[in-house]
């Protein structure tokens, strides 16, 4: 029993991250919600005790079944010295194609920091995990890719594609060419300096 129960509070989960990640936190309605999960009123606020509460599982199955999956290659034990171009160019393809929920609305993360949860302490704590998990993921690709490059440049590039990656999730939802472009200088940005390592060497 408990584990059909588990199966269906994440089938629940994953129907409330849709309706928040395309109509935003604030946007969604308690009747949204229920059309989406299958769920009343009572049923949802016994489950997870408020709206907030909801939103809270929805990010944390936002980590779980969207960030990591997509950042395995740069979090595995070893990173390979394609994985970061490879995260690269298969993001540039999900930015572009308006069928995923990234390309028409952005990330969920990002889109919640431009709302008053972003004062809570418990989503800003969420929020600086996922920078740093993308972060250190980044430099895990970079250091792969150029494993000779000295340190202090490595970082500069780690920054560089880091920064690109969090611009390119939060203006999609309102150009995709321009979110297309800033991956396209994180790449050339890797490349660059690629080509230029194995010249010296």
């Amino acid at each position: 029993m408990s584990r059909t129960r588990s199966f269906v509070k994440e089938d629940v989960v994953r129907a409330a991250r849709t309706v928040f990640w395309n109509e935003g936190y604030e946007q969604t309605g308690i009747a949204e919600l229920e059309t989406a999960t299958g769920l009343n009123r009572s049923s949802i606020y016994h489950a997870f005790g408020s709206k907030r509460g909801l939103f809270d599982e929805a990010v944390q199955s936002y980590f779980e079944d969207i960030v990591y999956p997509r950042l395995a290659r740069l979090r595995a034990v070893p990173v390979g010295p394609d994985a970061l171009h490879i995260y690269l160019h298969e993001l540039r393809v999900m930015l572009l194609d308006g069928k995923t929920s990234l390309a028409a609305n952005g990330c969920l993360l990002l889109n919640a920091t431009a709302t008053p949860l972003a004062h809570e302490h418990a989503l800003r704590s969420v929020i600086n995990i996922y920078c740093d998990d993308l972060g250190e993921a980044i430099s895990a690709g970079v250091l792969a890719a150029l494993p000779h490059l000295d340190p202090a440049e490595r970082a500069r590039i780690s920054t560089t594609c880091t920064g690109l990656v969090f611009a390119a999730m939060a203006i999609v939802k309102v150009n995709p060419q321009s979110a297309a472009a800033m991956i396209d200088a994180a790449i050339a940005a890797v490349d660059t300096d690629a080509h230029s390592d194995h010249a010296r060497g």
